[in-house]
């Protein structure tokens, strides 16, 4: 299989993800800066002060988000923060209460590259649901989700 035809990973540079670590016990909220055999670098908060976070970033305060390495060893798992049924994700939460797409907030220091790919997802996934609208023929049946 060449490189070229492999499917890019979820866990990749600019993902918004949860990292639950070991030794001690902690959970992180960010995006990855870097995903590798020796450990993870990302950008953003202990997730006990994430609501913390949310409150600063609404008030204009100075923006307080870390650039953490932990390496492998400490890693017990790394989830997508993606949302589950009706609950939103965290980056959603962070969306709805701030205004702002916590992504390229995160990211656009270290990886100036995965800010305009975040926005060229967005952008795509946009037409994609307007393709599927359209293809439906306006029936009035929709996914039943509300926005």
């Amino acid at each position: 299989m060449s490189p070229q035809s492999e499917p890019a990973s979820p866990f990749r540079a600019g993902a918004i993800v949860i990292a639950i670590l070991a030794n001690p016990r902690e959970k992180f909220w960010g995006a990855i800066l870097q995903l590798s055999s020796v450990g993870l670098s990302m950008r953003g908060v202990d997730l006990s002060s994430f609501d913390t976070f949310i409150a600063q970033i609404r008030d204009g305060e100075p923006f307080a988000a870390g650039a953490m390495f932990f390496p492998m060893h400490r890693i017990e798992r790394l989830e997508l923060d993606l949302p589950e049924g009706s609950l939103p994700s965290l980056a959603q939460r962070f969306a709805q209460k701030t205004g702002q797409d916590p992504a390229p907030m995160l990211v656009s220091e270290f990886l100036p590259a995965a800010t305009a790919n975040t926005e060229d997802m967005r952008a795509g996934a946009a037409r994609g649901q307007e393709e599927e609208s359209n293809a439906a023929g306006d029936s009035g049946t929709g996914s039943g989700e509300s926005r």
